[in-house]
């Protein structure tokens, strides 16, 4: 466990694709009105969805170090996206866990005093990650309901010392857990049993209790899986109150059990949760399925990993602030 001394969320600038675009997201800056982004393939409109994010977060100054990834074969999108931006970069991959994984390389780097401030960002899109991970969507292969539907969006979130309204106060690294689940269409039922694993291991070693907190959020369990993480958590005792899961939330009507994708967390928790005044201490777990198609044709049980952040947010300052940047937009 991490514990970390002022560091702060300074900014963030998000872009969704064109279902995000009418669902209960609230405060995202751009929306796609198509999938192609006015590119010629879904993997450009990737890389662009990034580079408008950077773009943005970086045109009034230049970050130190950039850390973060996206679910496409070897990190491609996010690699393309700074190839020529001449800014140190931290590749990583956790799946859908990328998010946590990066917050909290990048405030353990700020922390430490190597640097003074840093960009997270991450990516996915649904018609590349079913392409990469499933089916190509043109094959028309059915999806059972338990299934989960990728996210399209990406978020860029920047980091310092420098005081702000949003606080991240400590972190925990979570273990590869052996799901024992083998089908790849129950991402909720791969990762319940990692959040479950992460969110006691959290509690424990920050000597804090569930009561303590005024919210937890998962990051894509969906219908499925937060049943499943409420139940095992039920039988450890540790009965959740104040709970919601990003996957769960994020889509109005969707057939499926929720949404999934590294930036479904990060889009619900900073477009919609820090905007509710009820929630000033939270726990958010970012969930991620560590499978690859090859294992899952040789009928491998699929792992997961889950890492969790305590972040506070003062509420005064940021209404201050929004009130600030709606007078200069």
């Amino acid at each position: 466990m991490f514990n970390f001394k002022d560091i702060y969320i300074n900014n963030w600038f998000s872009v969704v694709g064109p279902l995000e675009k009418n669902s209960k997201l609230k405060n995202y800056d751009i929306a796609m009105s198509d999938y192609y982004f006015n590119e010629s393939t879904v993997e450009k409109a990737e890389i662009k969805m990034q580079n408008v994010v950077l773009n943005y977060l970086t045109k009034s100054k230049t970050p130190n170090i950039i850390v973060g990834g996206d679910l496409s074969n070897q990190i491609v999108t996010t690699n393309m996206a700074l190839k020529d931006r001449n800014i140190p970069y931290l590749g990583l991959y956790s799946a859908c866990a990328t998010s946590g994984e990066s917050l909290i390389t990048l405030a353990s780097l700020i922390d430490s005093k190597k640097i003074s401030e840093g960009i997270c960002i991450t990516s996915s899109h649904n018609l590349n990650a079913e392409k990469e991970f499933r089916f190509p969507i043109e094959y028309g292969a059915p999806k059972p309901m338990r299934s989960t539907f990728t996210v399209t969006g990406a978020i860029g979130l920047y980091l310092s010392k420098t005081k702000s309204n949003i606080k991240i106060v400590n972190g925990t690294i979570g273990c590869v857990i052996d799901s024992y689940v083998k089908d790849v269409y129950n991402m909720g039922g791969v990762m319940a049993l990692s959040a479950a694993d992460t969110l006691i291991r959290h509690l424990n070693l920050t000597k804090t209790k569930i009561e303590d907190y005024d919210l937890v959020v998962t990051g894509d369990l969906g219908l499925v899986g937060e049943k499943i993480f409420r139940e095992i958590l039920k039988q450890k005792n540790t009965k959740l109150k104040n709970y919601v899961d990003a996957g769960t939330l994020i889509y109005n009507n969707i057939k499926y059990s929720g949404g999934s994708g590294p930036v479904t967390l990060p889009l619900v928790f900073f477009n919609n949760i820090v905007h509710n005044k009820k929630y000033k201490k939270i726990i958010y777990i970012a969930t991620g399925s560590l499978h690859s198609p090859v294992l899952v044709n040789q009928k491998n049980t699929i792992p997961a990993i889950s890492h969790a952040l305590t972040i506070e947010v003062e509420r005064w300052q940021l209404y201050i602030h929004f009130y600030f940047v709606a007078l200069f937009v």
